[in-house]
């Protein structure tokens, strides 16, 4: 039985919330093993004070750490002194499995997609056009040294000091009563621009204006540093009581914003992922991406989209080039019906 394991997977923030079943599965099999997470400085704020792990070894700021000989080197000099017995490498590129067969970890268990999982000992061997859930093949591996993935979900903790500190936020807007989230942010991260995944910030305005009323609910408008400017536009088109927090709200606070909000409406992206892990009634809006691959990875949450055709290799196949959300997209009238379905049964 392993005493030591690490888990592998730097980037992205959504791809690191939806491997938190991974991590629950792994602690459900080894309650007294030592758990370490190998992830990227982009990605650990998301999970770094999980309470199912007991460090992390944070890769650096580059999606893959192992893509230079320096970080090569550096990564598995990382592994290596942890001591590890088990690694569990959720990452696809041949230099990861690589990496992973320099350390000398006894037993390594990891994603062989079209031969590229060749260091790994324990191999959960995928196509890469096969529509599966992206949490699932995650667990694929985890079931390769393991047995009892049963009911794992993606999970983050919300802790009582970020409660009380959104809610002193909150109050600081003359927010004190029922609220709903809206984040018309995404697509970005270091190993990926795809911005046609927002949805356009008139249509997720025209959305919480038709939705909070009915639910007498204030609209807090959230997003990164990066994305006052969209945060503002959504603002500015709504017609109801909102607020609006950009780029100063830490993960564990987004998370429990979410979790006491009426609901969650995000795009595919990190943050809708971590406010679903966190508990929160979410709705994800999707467009070029598949539901199949990339919705919350929990037992309850509503998924908005337009059946259409997409790459068949997931986003790693990139933006699609002539998407039109307008012509491709869910419409607001559609994505009101079905959100409105959602609460009423909720």
């Amino acid at each position: 039985m392993p005493e030591r394991i690490v888990l592998i997977l730097p980037c992205c923030i959504g791809d690191v919330v939806l491997a938190t079943a991974t991590l629950q599965a792994l602690r459900r099999a080894y309650p007294d093993a030592y758990i370490a997470w190998a992830v990227g400085s982009w990605s650990k704020a998301a999970i770094e004070h999980h309470n199912l792990l007991d460090a992390v070894i944070d890769t650096g700021a580059a999606a893959l750490p192992v893509k230079s000989v320096g970080g090569m080197l550096h990564f598995v000099a990382q592994l290596r002194a942890g001591r590890f017995d088990l690694a569990v490498s959720l990452v696809r590129s041949p230099l990861m499995s690589l990496a992973v067969l320099l350390t000398g970890i006894p037993l390594r268990a990891g994603i062989d997609s079209a031969g590229r999982g060749f260091g790994y000992n324990a191999r959960a061997r995928i196509s890469p056009y096969a529509a599966r859930h992206e949490a699932e093949i995650y667990l694929d591996v985890a079931r390769t040294v393991i047995t009892g993935t049963t009911g794992c979900f993606a999970n983050v903790p919300v802790f009582e000091s970020d409660r009380n500190s959104v809610r002193a936020k909150l109050h600081a807007c003359g927010i004190t009563d029922r609220y709903l989230v809206v984040n018309p942010a995404g697509g970005r991260n270091p190993g990926m621009v795809m911005d046609v995944k927002r949805y356009p910030p008139d249509g997720i305005a025209a959305l919480a204006n038709r939705i909070a009323p009915d639910l007498d609910a204030v609209v807090v408008v959230i997003g990164g540093g990066g994305d006052a400017a969209l945060v503002t536009a959504v603002k500015d088109r709504l017609e109801v009581e909102s607020a609006q927090f950009a780029g100063i709200l830490s993960f564990g606070e987004i998370a429990a914003l979410a979790r006491d909000a009426v609901f969650y409406l995000g795009n595919d992206t990190g943050l809708t992922h971590l406010a679903a892990a966190a508990g929160a009634k979410t709705a994800m809006i999707l467009g070029p991406t598949d539901p199949q691959r990339y919705a919350p990875f929990v037992p309850d949450a509503l998924t908005l989209w337009k059946p259409t055709a997409i790459a068949r290799g997931g986003v790693a196949a990139g933006a699609p080039a002539n998407w039109d959300w307008a012509r491709d997209g869910i419409s607001v009238a559609d994505a009101e019906r079905q959100l409105r379905a959602w609460l009423a049964a909720g």
